[in-house]
């Protein structure tokens, strides 16, 4: 497959060169999961900065301060990225973090430990439609071309990280147990409270009401956009440039029905749909 020559192949996954490295890599692979760690897996696009914003006040019971003087790449590090050798030491158990990885390219001690993994899915037709802005903005990423070019290689899974479906089914088929919870973009956007009573038991922290609307309130798109350790602005313009399009664009669930035509969707579905068949599990939307 085609592909940017800048951008690093593992595994046959494409990642850009700037938040990524063999060294990184090779350091996940080797990384020494704890029993107490917290992951947040997500397909890009998907959720991955809310629960930066989300896991680390659930974990500590609403204490703002990191979300207030830790720039969200340090606070949840990516566990696949230069940053998390620099900061992991300061990271305080129970740790949080995020990753992009499919299952298999968990490391090993993630297998034999007890963390546990929130996976956030979200209807792919937004995901297209966000990923497609974020190429626009991000100095790191190829131009998208247009939004057919684009959408075909997303369907071809010629963007970070591979295929959605690909992304989807590895996390769908793992041995994990009551160590994984799946919960999708939609529900959290929906009724963010309730989805972060399910959040807090799931990781054994019981939150009363007022700590729960509390997280709630200084987790909303509105609150993230204006905190300048979670939106970005901190980032060199080169790598990010929010003049072509806000990092925090929209935040809601639907954005796809604005941009996507009869004949762009009916594509989208059908590919999908196909490489979905057979699948025990189901979608939390649906697809048309």
């Amino acid at each position: 497959m085609s592909c940017d020559p800048d951008y690093i192949r593992y595994h046959d996954l494409l990642m850009p060169p700037e938040a990524h490295s063999q060294e990184s890599l090779e350091y996940a692979q080797h990384f020494s999961v704890e029993d107490t760690d917290v992951f947040a897996v997500t397909y890009p696009k998907s959720g991955t900065v809310w629960m930066q914003e989300i896991l680390p006040l659930v974990l500590n019971g609403g204490d703002l301060t990191p979300i207030q003087t830790i720039p969200n790449w340090d606070r949840v590090p990516w566990l696949e990225e230069k940053r998390l050798s620099i900061v992991v030491d300061k990271l305080i158990s129970p740790r949080a973090l995020v990753t992009h990885f499919p299952y298999h390219l968990m490391p090993a001690s993630f297998h034999t430990s007890k963390a546990k993994v929130i996976y956030v899915i979200r209807n792919p037709k937004d995901v297209l439609v966000s990923s497609y802005y974020f190429h626009q903005m991000a100095g790191f990423l190829e131009d998208p071309g247009t939004l057919d070019e684009f959408i075909e290689k997303f369907l071809d899974g010629r963007v970070m990280f591979g295929k959605w479906t690909d992304h989807v089914k590895s996390w769908r088929h793992t041995e994990l147990g009551d160590r994984i919870m799946y919960i999708s973009y939609e529900e959290m956007v929906q009724d963010l409270p309730a989805a972060l009573k399910r959040i807090s038991g799931f990781v054994g922290k019981n939150l009363s009401e007022d700590i729960i609307q509390k997280i709630a309130e200084n987790c909303t798109f509105e609150s993230m956009k204006a905190n300048n350790m979670s939106n970005f602005s901190l980032i060199p313009k080169q790598y990010m440039d929010n003049e072509k399009s806000p990092f925090f664009r929209k935040g809601v669930a639907g954005d796809w029905k604005k941009h996507l035509s009869t004949e762009q969707l009916a594509r989208i579905t059908s590919v999908i749909c196909k490489e979905m068949e057979g699948e025990r599990f189901s979608l939390p939307w649906s697809l048309d």
